[in-house]
């Protein structure tokens, strides 16, 4: 429990390094590698992947964080050549609401159900990282540099659901997910407000 807690103090409170990133592959990947940190919407969203898989179990424990990173990388191309794609912040803020929803009410969809949910949520969020690719970056260096974080976001994520076995932890995750779609709710209020 304390460990799962730590994890998730430190991903909330995770802020961007402020170091020179330069410019090419290396540039290009911290620049990637940081920016999924940036911003509590993809931070929330991708711990949220992991969480909701941990609680889901087997195959979603695995196919979750497979399948939001490989959708996230195909929405990134979308965005880099600026294909037309609906209000992508509100599909964010909406993949924020609905994990935390997911995971505070413990819904238990289909395999197929959830997968389809969390690679919807994930072309979004590839979507704005794509739009938001730092112009002197790599495109390759800096799609591996968030591919990689969102990754090991995944991992906090099911690191924290460790602790779903237990009654506390179970009130504890389910608690987590209602501020995390508390959150979401907020997000979507500043989309459309």
């Amino acid at each position: 429990m304390p460990l799962a807690c730590a994890v998730t103090l430190a991903s909330v409170l995770a802020t961007p390094a402020s170091a020179h990133t330069g410019t090419g592959l290396a540039g290009g990947f911290v620049s990637g590698l940081l920016h999924p940190l940036s911003g509590m919407d993809h931070l929330l969203a991708m711990v949220s992947v992991g969480l909701w898989g941990a609680i889901l179990g087997r195959p979603l424990l695995v196919a979750l964080p497979v399948i939001f990173p490989a959708m996230m990388a195909g929405g990134a191309i979308l965005g880099m050549v600026g294909a037309p794609v609906p209000p992508v912040e509100l599909g964010i803020a909406l993949s924020v609401l609905m994990l935390g929803m997911a995971i505070a009410f413990g819904l238990r969809p289909p395999v197929w159900l959830a997968s389809v949910m969390v690679g919807v949520f994930a072309l979004f969020h590839g979507y704005a990282h794509g739009r938001e690719l730092p112009s002197a970056a790599d495109p390759i260096g800096y799609s591996a540099g968030f591919v990689l974080s969102t990754g090991l976001l995944h991992i906090a994520g099911i690191a924290v659901g460790t602790v779903n076995d237990t009654r506390r932890g179970a009130l504890f995750v389910k608690g987590l997910g209602a501020g995390i779609g508390v959150t979401g709710l907020y997000f979507l209020a500043r989309v459309l407000l």
